[in-house]
């Protein structure tokens, strides 16, 4: 309508007024067509082709020069408003995608925020809540996140107050440490302790554009879980004892703190024959044995007394502060009075029977790992002279032990070096008083200390684990002097406990005779009945197949044990020696000589070979000749254990009998 007004009124029916009023009100409209249309642009070309084009042509139409260059000056008017109407078009429709965008974004960020499982509210400028999550309304004890808004930090925490789950103190701590954080533009996280047993572990961070950040959770499970972890590794887990590295740690703290010239103490707890109970009943029962002696030392356990279990059956103790020497004495022998008694272990009664050491000094002359060396060697004198007690460190154990370290340093150089060497202990047959044998004795000549006896550098071999090495060297050696030696002449070799127990020891032996040449008849193995009680299954094993080479077997120092009877029909033995200990009065004692001939007639009629040894004087050998008659003797009598040589020099000499008679002679004339 309107470019047809204006293309009557300028062309068809030419008016001034009409002409102006339709150029006002269509290029007024005209104007209004980027703003209205835009949603279409279609419509906004159909208004301007039919608003513009009209008068426009009109214009031109008139013929006179302003009139044409109006004309033409409306075609750029066309294109503008069309330019517009898309400019507006394209920023309108980009800012309803953006607010399409924002509130979907809004969306997903209020969805991410109320699924958190952390606490979290953000804070201005102001240090209000502007945002809060529905985790924090939840542990906050507010049924809406909106109910956070505009509430300070501060006014949570007294919340917690009033409730009496957190202290005023525990409050204004919190809140200082959170706002420093927010203030300093740093993290930091703050663990809150309630009292019902809950554990809170506040974050906070600055954000940005003044925001502050807090994030807040709550922990107790993993508070829970890592105390368990903390405790599971200070403490043993069978008796609940601060252990080896937390023990460490204690005491060491205590020693830093404190009067330096005060008394301290260690003293260390072993149990007496442990290993035979975990060998023999089983480790659970050992492990309720260790339990028992634990919860009976866990009463003495306090701020001046740490009690740990150092591992296995050993126990050690810190005594703070003591008077004298004689205050530790009454309080061990307390603790030794506490152990006494018997534990019911899954039906099997024991005693509890434990040795100890303990060493005492003042703090600033104690060094942990010394002074734990020094309650270990009063332990060992005390296992020395009998266990079942308990000995203070004296400075000449220190001595004694170094001494020891030393002397078992040249005998490991020694055995190494097999600078060792071998006697010989003749055993004389009664029949023919000839050698029938000999006991081959191991020997160690110190180069500074002279001779050490066996007593000594034995049980320290076992100690080392270099027994073995020494068994071997003994065998090698034994098995080939008696290669040399006349034909009935054999050789007898002790094998430790330990050698019982080595799976190889059977492939050593018949090593030996290989390299030697011996046949094996002529050598005899002889084993003590310590190897028997330390693992009877293992070492019989071992026995029977060392027999089966056709070694002869020989069951030493018979008597001593208190199952010995037991071994003569279980074990594939060859001859018995009968041990020394029944000779001491066997001439002026009736019961000790029937003893005796009832253990040789026995072991005959089980079709045994008898020895007696530690023959010592000619009265003992008159009785044994005449009352016990066994097949062989031994002992100082004939003489002290001689070399290869002299065992190859005496083979052929005949001992004279007591008053000169042979056995032969004897039994003739007694009959």
């Amino acid at each position: 309508m309107f470019g047809l007004f204006g293309f009557v009124s300028i062309h068809v029916s030419p008016d001034n007024f009409a002409e102006v009023a339709a150029v006002c009100m269509t290029f007024g409209s005209a104007s209004s067509i980027a703003g209205r249309n835009y949603g279409s642009p279609r419509m906004v070309m159909i208004f301007m082709v039919t608003m513009i084009v009209p008068i426009s042509i009109a214009f031109i139409l008139r013929g006179d020069t302003y009139h044409v260059v109006l004309g033409v000056m409306a075609l750029p008017l066309f294109f503008a408003i069309r330019r517009f109407a898309l400019v507006v078009r394209e920023v309108l429709l980009t800012a309803l995608s953006e607010e399409k965008k924002s509130h979907r974004l809004a969306q997903r960020f209020n969805r991410a925020l109320n699924t958190m499982g952390h606490g979290l509210v953000m804070l201005g400028p102001d240090g209000r809540i502007v945002v809060a999550n529905m985790e924090a309304a939840r542990l906050m004890a507010f049924s809406t996140s909106e109910r956070l808004i505009g509430r300070t930090i501060k006014d949570l925490l007294k919340r917690g107050v009033a409730g009496n789950m957190l202290a005023a103190r525990d409050c204004r701590f919190i809140e200082s440490q959170l706002t420093r954080a927010l203030r300093e533009g740093r993290s930091r996280k703050v663990l809150v302790s309630l009292t019902n047993g809950q554990h809170y572990e506040f974050s906070a961070r600055e954000g940005s554009q003044e925001l502050g950040v807090i994030t807040f959770e709550e922990v107790t499970a993993r508070i829970q879980a890592e105390e368990k972890i903390r405790t599971m590794a200070r403490h043993d887990s069978l008796t609940g004892l601060v252990n080896r590295a937390y023990f460490n740690e204690l005491v060491t703290d205590i020693m830093a703190s404190g009067d330096p010239d005060r008394l301290c103490a260690f003293a260390v707890i072993d149990l007496d024959d442990f290993k035979s109970i975990n060998d023999t009943l089983g480790h659970p029962i050992g492990d309720k044995m260790i339990l028992a002696v634990g919860e009976r030392l866990h009463v003495f356990a306090s701020e001046r007394m740490i009690v740990s279990r150092f591992g296995g059956d050993e126990f050690m103790l810190f005594i703070d502060n003591l008077d004298d020497e004689f205050e530790l004495s009454d309080i061990i022998n307390k603790v030794f009075g506490a152990l006494e008694g018997e534990v019911d272990a899954v039906g099997h009664v024991l005693r509890i029977e434990a040795s100890g050491g303990a060493a005492v000094a003042k703090v600033r002359d104690t060094d942990f790992d010394a002074m734990i060396v020094r309650a270990d060697l009063a332990l060992y004198k005390a296992k020395e002279e009998g266990k079942g007690r308990w000995k203070l460190f004296e400075s000449a154990m220190d001595a004694a032990f170094r001494d020891k370290q030393l002397l078992k340093a040249d005998l490991r150089n020694a055995v190494e070096a097999r600078e060792l060497r071998v006697v010989y202990q003749p055993i004389i047959a009664l029949e023919t008083m000839r050698i029938a044998s000999c006991e081959a004795l191991c020997r160690w000549d110190h180069p500074s200390l002279g001779p050490v006896s066996p007593a000594i550098f034995i049980p320290l071999a076992e100690e080392m684990g270099i027994i073995s090495q020494i068994s071997v060297f003994v065998l090698e050696t034994a098995t080939a002097e008696c290669k040399k030696w006349p034909e009935p002449i054999s050789v007898s070799v002790n094998l430790s406990a330990k050698d019982f127990r080595s799976p190889d020891m059977v492939d050593k032996v018949r090593a030996v005779l290989d390299q030697s040449g011996l046949a094996s008849d002529r050598l005899e193995i002889e084993v003590t009945e310590t190897a028997l009680l330390d693992d009877q299954v293992q070492t019989s094993r071992t026995i029977e197949a060392i027999k089966a080479i056709g070694v002869r077997i020989a069951l030493d120092d018979f008597g001593t044990g208190y199952s010995s009877l037991s071994y003569l029909h279980k074990l594939p033995l060859d001859k018995v020696k009968i041990d020394r200990s029944f000779l001491h009065d066997i001439a002026r004692n009736q019961r000790t000589l029937e003893l005796v001939r009832s253990i040789v007639g026995l072991s005959r009629a089980l079709g045994l070979e008898i020895t007696i040894e530690g023959v010592e004087t000619f009265e003992q050998l008159k009785v044994l000749v005449r009352e016990v008659q066994p097949d062989m003797v031994q002992g100082f009598l004939y003489g002290a254990a001689l070399s290869a040589s002299g065992i190859r020099t005496m083979s052929s000499t005949v001992w004279p009998l007591a008053e000169n008679v042979s056995l032969s002679q004897r039994k003739s004339a007694t009959t």
